[in-house]
């Protein structure tokens, strides 16, 4: 029962802290009454008006302890389900279940990711020793090269939404758009193709950039940071080669169903969601500010 109390007191903590920090904002309640709902009315294309420190100020401290063995029970929890689901669909072998368990392995491998995810912000452990190894073990079985993506990573959460210097999910202007070929413009905009894009940005990043996460030498990189995407191309190589090989053993059609369909099904949840993560509603624009 205290721990009830006590869990209970620190989400009023932060409700309180949250709603303190949006009054201080100018961020005000609206409330609905003809449906009970109480929203947050804000013009999301103003400048943020706060800055980071002041959010990290309202999120309680244990939240930014980093439990390493906390994090491991998730890579066994997540690889169990992967291994699971793999001798489910060999043993059964059924076109009846083959969809059921692209599904769900496509969703697990986007598990995987989101746990390299982690280490490549440094949130799986203190250690950058363990965040670089457990990083290029999880994300070479779904043949992301780490280091290449964590740097570019960085560099859009660095520069999120500028047209410039953004690494990925970058406004485009109109003299880009006009400058696009047809073919480009169906393979970007029309769907299922933009679902499917993200091991081509690997390759070639995004339209009006230029070099790749394979290649050390792409201006993606400095050159301190050359010796890391050689590292990780070599996992991605590596990956790749098993995969050929385990081909020539079980067949392609077989690696076909058990690996490459839940390989598409987690781009396109990785395409999907980040979309979601980085663009607006109908009304307004955010990532655009002043005249457009």
């Amino acid at each position: 029962m205290s721990s009830h109390i006590h869990r209970g007191s620190e989400l009023k903590t932060l409700d309180d802290n949250f709603t303190a920090l949006m009054g201080s904002l100018g961020i005000s309640e609206i409330d609905d009454k003809t449906n009970n709902k109480t929203e947050l009315e804000f013009d999301p294309s103003d400048p943020p008006p706060f800055r980071l420190v002041e959010i990290r100020n309202a999120i309680p401290k244990h939240c930014w302890v980093k439990d390493p063995f906390r994090s491991f029970s998730y890579v066994v929890r997540d690889l169990t389900l992967v291994a699971t689901l793999i001798g489910t669909a060999i043993y059964l072998d059924s076109w009846l279940f083959y969809p059921i368990y692209w599904a769900l392995q496509g969703t697990m491998f986007w598990a995987i990711f989101v746990l390299g995810h982690d280490c490549g912000h440094g949130s799986f452990s203190d250690s950058q020793l363990l965040n670089n190894v457990v990083g290029h073990i999880l994300h070479s079985a779904i043949l992301v090269p780490f280091h290449g993506w964590r740097i570019s990573h960085k560099t859009h959460h660095q520069n999120h939404g500028n047209v410039e210097n953004d690494e990925s999910w970058v406004p485009m202007s109109e003299k880009l758009y006009k400058k696009m070929g047809y073919s480009t413009k169906i393979l970007r905009y029309k769907i299922p193709f933009p679902l499917l894009a993200y091991p081509v940005y690997l390759m070639k990043r995004s339209p009006g950039k230029s070099g790749s996460h394979f290649n050390p030498y792409s201006d993606l990189f400095q050159p301190h940071e050359r010796k890391y995407i050689v590292t990780s191309t070599v996992c991605w190589t590596i990956m790749t080669i098993v995969l050929f090989y385990l081909c020539t053993v079980f067949g392609t059609l077989q690696m076909l169903k058990i690996y490459g369909i839940p390989y598409l099904v987690f781009v396109m949840w990785l395409d999907f969601v980040t979309y979601l993560h980085h663009h607006g509603y109908e009304k307004k624009l955010p990532w655009y500010r002043g005249k457009v």
